[in-house]
């Protein structure tokens, strides 16, 4: 029996990278019982905000659209329920281990599990204002990402 995965996502505002990574990660895992989505959340985020409209447009283009989308402040207790949780950049992370200590098992970085020119461990970059390339740039290193992530947490019940 396979142990459940309780997997959260975290950027800034909770409109842009954190929604995009939930929305590829809930179209990688769709019908399996193994992996949850807890959604995800911002270390700086407005409770009640709208994805943004390029992030929906990405998300559709791809076929992972998010329904009734609002965005929410990381808290304790969405780190108590996860099991993984993936911080867009370092200083995500950082923000999260700091007010989080106890959790820190738990916070990865996105792109830890994946090489982008040669490194790993990069920060997935902030499209917002910069435009539909920069979204899709972002969609792109999740398409990599999101895979590496579900083979990392697989691997990780191995051990």
């Amino acid at each position: 029996m396979k142990l459940e995965k309780r997997v959260l996502f975290v950027c800034t505002g909770n409109t842009c990278r954190s929604p995009m990574a939930e929305g590829f990660f809930r179209k990688a895992v769709a019908g399996r019982e193994d992996f949850i989505s807890l959604g995800s959340a911002g270390v700086s985020a407005y409770d009640g905000d709208s994805i943004s409209p390029e992030t929906y447009d990405e998300l559709k283009r791809c076929s992972a659209t998010l329904t009734e989308f609002r965005s929410r402040s990381v808290t304790k207790e969405m780190l108590q329920e996860a099991t993984h949780v993936f911080a867009m950049t370092e200083a995500h992370l950082r923000a999260l281990t700091r007010s989080f200590p106890s959790y820190e098992d738990k916070c990865y970085l996105v792109c830890d599990f994946i090489e982008i020119n040669g490194q790993s461990g990069l920060d997935v970059p902030d499209p917002i204002g910069m435009g539909s390339r920069a979204y899709k740039q972002v969609s792109k290193i999740f398409s990599h990402a999101i895979p590496a992530l579900i083979s990392f947490m697989e691997s990780d019940e191995e051990e």
